[in-house]
């Protein structure tokens, strides 16, 4: 339904584009629009364009209904690279079950701190919030998913909570970003400003932002304790049947694999920040665990290639949501509207005070995030406008990278077009109505947040 509706806005929106031109920003190249050069187009409209697509060399051609079907396809191809990530990370976790590892892990875990379940929390809330920070860390993190499902369930709470412990760490250390390299460092290059400059204010931001997220998990979790009934999803009799829960002891060999799991995620995270590493060298590298796990556990090869399979299996759904979702960005640009939107917000912010301004900045990422929810890929495209932007408004332009952090972090909470937002969902077997019923008062909060230090950075002339 939103390709749907994105579609027949290319009928409605003028249609227009800038010039684009390649740069490279530290290990990454991107391509990135060059303001002042927006031009619009008169539209191409005939019976066949609305049926099957025409194109015209010097028209905008709005989607058809065949580009409109094609979309999803095309979303999936677009979107090839995440997919493929979300099935080796399944089959490599479906070899980590086989070995016993990951349960073997978990009691250990909860011998540990199966009295302080609180103080678990907040550790790995804190872990995942950091790694999300300061890495950019988001894809990687699928795969723990049915880990904390299943602590969760030992725990006595909730799905809803289990994935919580991730997703709100996660996407509140990506928002809050420090030196996160996709979203920060490609801002700041873009923005011609010292790369992770600016430490200090976002520091502090990360500091208060994942603290409220800690306490509102917490309480959350305190509140379906003590009465089930008032749970997200009260009726859910939390079936994670896949999951085996017979008591494995913790051996030797299973120390190993984590061992050997843990050096070589350090070693992928390493070669993402140092060689530029994206989806298909880190599918590789977690491929490579898996092959450890089964030379090590010494489980026959057969068993282990059915345990790959039905890891794969696990993630069908999860992994087909993301290329619908990449479908909203694909009839955005057939249809050449996608940079009119651009263009307009741009134009706009420039009669307001820059208080109000810096807000409105803050407004428009979070907006546009819904039809480009990707951190680099909408700062190659907003980021050029940005920067000289808050030149004229006398905004610095630091000022203008957090509100495109922020923009572009928190509304991934919310938004049905994030990939990753609806891939976990899904494999967590949570309804997206109720996951938004439950994390929009959080949202909301952050945003105030962002709202209240885009003003400081303002007035500190940040």
């Amino acid at each position: 339904m939103v390709i749907l509706v994105c579609s027949v806005f290319t009928y409605i929106v003028p249609s227009g584009e800038y010039e684009r031109e390649t740069k490279k920003i530290g290990s990454l190249t991107r391509t990135v629009v060059k303001p002042g050069t927006y031009l619009q187009m008169e539209k191409h409209i005939s019976a066949e364009s609305i049926i099957i697509g025409e194109e015209s060399e010097d028209k905008a051609t709005p989607v058809s209904f065949f580009g409109f079907l094609s979309s999803i396809p095309r979303g999936m191809e677009a979107a090839a690279d995440i997919i493929f990530f979300i099935f080796i990370i399944g089959g490599v976790f479906g070899i980590l079950q086989r070995t016993g590892t990951i349960m073997a892990s978990i009691q250990k875990l909860l011998d540990v701190f199966g009295h302080k379940a609180e103080v678990m929390v907040i550790i790995l809330m804190i872990v995942v919030a950091v790694g999300s920070s300061t890495l950019g860390m988001g894809e990687e993190f699928i795969p723990l998913i049915p880990l904390f499902l299943i602590v969760s369930k030992k725990l006595g709470y909730d799905r809803v909570f289990g994935l919580a412990i991730v997703m709100l760490a996660m996407e509140v250390g990506f928002s809050a970003a420090t030196t996160n390299p996709f979203t920060v460092q490609i801002a700041q290059g873009i923005a011609e400003v010292p790369l992770n400059s600016g430490l200090e204010l976002r520091l502090i931001f990360f500091l208060i932002t994942i603290t409220i997220a800690v306490i509102y998990l917490l309480r959350y979790g305190a509140k379906i304790k003590k009465d089930p009934s008032k749970s997200i999803m009260p009726d859910d009799d939390f079936s994670i049947e896949h999951f085996s829960f017979e008591k494995v002891e913790f051996k030797k060999e299973h120390m190993f694999i984590i061992l050997i799991g843990v050096l070589l995620f350090g070693l992928i995270i390493f070669a993402v920040q140092k060689f530029g590493w994206w989806m298909s060298e880190m599918a590789g590298g977690f491929l490579l665990i898996g092959i450890a796990s089964i030379i090590i556990s010494k489980i026959p090869i057969n068993e282990a290639a059915k345990s790959f399979v039905k890891g794969m299996e696990e993630m069908i759904v999860a992994a087909m949501v993301v290329g619908f979702a990449k479908g909203v960005q694909v009839v955005l640009e057939d249809g050449q509207i996608l940079d009119t939107i651009i263009f307009s917000a741009a134009g706009t912010l420039q009669n307001f005070h820059q208080f109000v301004a810096a807000g409105g900045m803050l407004v428009f990422q979070t907006t546009l995030n819904f039809f480009i929810p990707s951190g680099s890929g909408q700062a190659a495209v907003t980021m050029p406008l940005m920067a000289p932007l808050s030149d004229l408004l006398g905004i610095t332009r630091q000022t203008a990278v957090l509100a495109f952090t922020c923009g572009d972090g928190f509304s991934n909470m919310v938004i049905p077009t994030s990939g990753l937002l609806m891939a976990v969902l899904s494999l967590a077997k949570i309804p997206y109505t109720k996951w938004v019923k439950f994390v929009l008062p959080l949202f909301l909060i952050m945003m105030f947040l962002s709202f209240i230090f885009l003003g400081i950075a303002v007035l500190i002339n940040y």
